[in-house]
């Protein structure tokens, strides 16, 4: 006859979750463009969003906008003391993106060094990206 009363067993200690990785990451200058901004701002905003749209010759093109408020969804990034909020569709697109700001006499404007970037259009207002690739 086999003894049915339980053993005490304790159970297994999960194993903690890797921490995530920050999706982008700003230069000083693209922190001090996003700044002023903020301060210059016709209403409250909590930030600058950051995402992906189709279209342009090659494909994609980068999208920046004031955000008004955080989505439930959106993927937040505080760095340098600013914040960006990331639409959830571009996340995979964006992962390892350096977010700069370049000023010259012709023009001013946000530079993305993408790691995904595999293509660009001689105009240089569309691209062409893949998806992250798994690490691990």
């Amino acid at each position: 006859m086999t003894d049915m009363t339980p053993t005490s067993s304790t159970p297994a200690a999960k194993p903690k979750p890797r921490p995530r990785p920050q999706v982008m990451k700003l230069t000083e200058a693209a922190a001090l463009r996003i700044t002023e901004l903020t301060k210059r701002a016709d209403s409250d905003i909590v930030g600058l969003r950051v995402g992906i749209k189709n279209g342009g010759c090659a494909g994609q093109s980068y999208t920046v906008e004031y955000a008004h408020e955080v989505r439930p969804t959106d993927e937040v990034v505080e760095d340098k003391g600013v914040k960006i909020l990331v639409d959830p569709k571009a996340v995979l697109f964006l992962l390892g993106t350096e977010m700069d700001y370049k000023a010259d006499k012709m023009s001013a404007q946000f530079i993305f060094n993408n790691p995904n970037q595999t293509g660009a259009c001689g105009c240089g207002e569309s691209v062409q990206l893949t998806a992250a690739k798994a690490v691990g």
